[in-house]
């Protein structure tokens, strides 16, 4: 069809479509199926679709190269923060305060954040700094301590009673008791909790991590250095079926912008 089929779109406006690559042609494109249009005055609804759309599924956001390399990037560049603000990678709070933390430390980042922009290029109707940035779901909120890992690869990660699990590797003899013994297993057994924090434990509790896995697992031959990644292999196989991603979804120029105004 050629250009005659966009020019019936409105100008300045937007179009959803399907894009499909042509293999054997560099750069071009086909639009399959068909398009909907909408007028530029939508912009404020398109911009929140586009932003929900690359905030729950950023696979589509890294599909662009480009874009996984800024969110590493920036992703450094926050953990950078992290660090400096907390003196520390990990923490370990009560739930009650894990949430009120870190959402001093965003606060934190956004100040400084405006502090950077010229007066004239701030939106006009950005949240207050002293809006709420955190609000943790009732088992990270209501638990006796929640564990705080932000990671260089693995990103910003919590973890329910992750106390509990350090207390436990310093002290292999807890895993006597049934409710240390349950948090290991509910880790182990997680569909969500990724080799992250075994791998911390291991290799700050060296002298220990045998003896707990030992007890837990009922293996009195099992040692980390030989067995720990095999087993969460077994455990976690979802974790290794992709390319580590960051945590960080990074918009573009013009999406920014559209959510600006």
């Amino acid at each position: 069809m050629g250009p005659a089929a966009f020019r019936p779109l409105p100008r300045h406006g937007f179009v959803h479509a399907r894009l499909v690559p042509l293999g054997p042609v560099p750069g071009a494109w086909l639009v399959s199926g068909s398009m909907r249009a909408y007028r530029k005055s939508d912009a404020a609804r398109i911009a929140q679709v586009a932003l929900e759309l690359a905030t729950t599924q950023p696979e589509l956001v890294y599909r662009n190269p480009e874009k996984i390399e800024q969110a590493w990037a920036q992703m450094r560049a926050d953990r950078a923060a992290f660090v400096e603000f907390f003196c520390a990678d990990e923490l370990v709070l009560p739930g009650a305060e894990a949430a009120e933390r870190l959402g001093a430390f965003y606060r934190h980042r956004q100040e400084a954040a405006l502090a950077r922009q010229p007066a004239r290029r701030r939106a006009r109707n950005l949240a207050g700094v002293d809006m709420p940035a955190f609000e943790f779901p009732p088992e990270l909120a209501d638990a006796d301590t929640v564990g705080i890992i932000y990671d260089e690869t693995d990103g910003l990660n919590f973890y329910t009673e992750y106390g509990m699990l350090r207390d436990l590797f310093a002290d292999p003899a807890l895993a006597a008791d049934k409710r240390y013994a349950d948090v290991l297993r509910g880790y182990l057994n997680s569909g969500t909790v990724a080799p992250l924090p075994f791998r911390r434990l291991a290799a700050a509790r060296p002298d220990t991590v045998d003896a707990v896995f030992r007890k837990i697992l009922r293996q009195p031959n099992f040692t980390w250095a030989e067995h720990g990644e095999a087993l969460m292999r077994r455990r976690k196989p979802w974790y290794y079926e992709h390319e580590p991603r960051p945590d960080i979804s990074v918009l573009g120029a013009r999406l920014s912008e559209l959510l600006r105004r």
